[in-house]
């Protein structure tokens, strides 16, 4: 398991079930998120079946956040060997109204909002 740990939020990286799990909130700017992108783009190239990012957990996500989830979603889609499932939340209404916009870039993207 590779893990970011923050005060703010954590990021896990379950590679024996190919699940990266994100936990708080990410208010961080810019280059702030090349440690989460680095791991979002490592789950991504192991190629997995299917590979999970689990937001269920995640409070708040900026815009910058938005763009990172977006980047990490046009690697998997450039690869085009893993089906993608995305968990969030209907606790926080940013999830509902932000993630859907990630099937938009990969129409085979699994959403499960519960």
């Amino acid at each position: 398991m590779t893990d970011i740990t923050h005060t703010d939020y954590q990021v896990h990286y379950d590679e024996a079930n190919s699940t990266v799990r994100c936990l708080g909130s990410f208010r961080l700017q810019g280059e702030e998120y090349k440690p989460v992108l680095d791991l979002l783009l490592k789950a991504a190239d192991a190629k997995p079946a299917t590979l999970t990012l689990d937001v269920g957990e995640l409070q708040f996500l900026n815009s910058s956040g938005i763009n990172t989830l977006s980047k990490f979603i046009l690697h998997v889609r450039k690869l085009g060997s893993s089906q993608v499932v995305v968990r969030g939340s209907t606790r926080f209404p940013w999830q509902e109204k932000s993630l859907i916009n990630l099937q938009r870039l990969l129409p085979a993207l699994k959403l499960e909002i519960v």
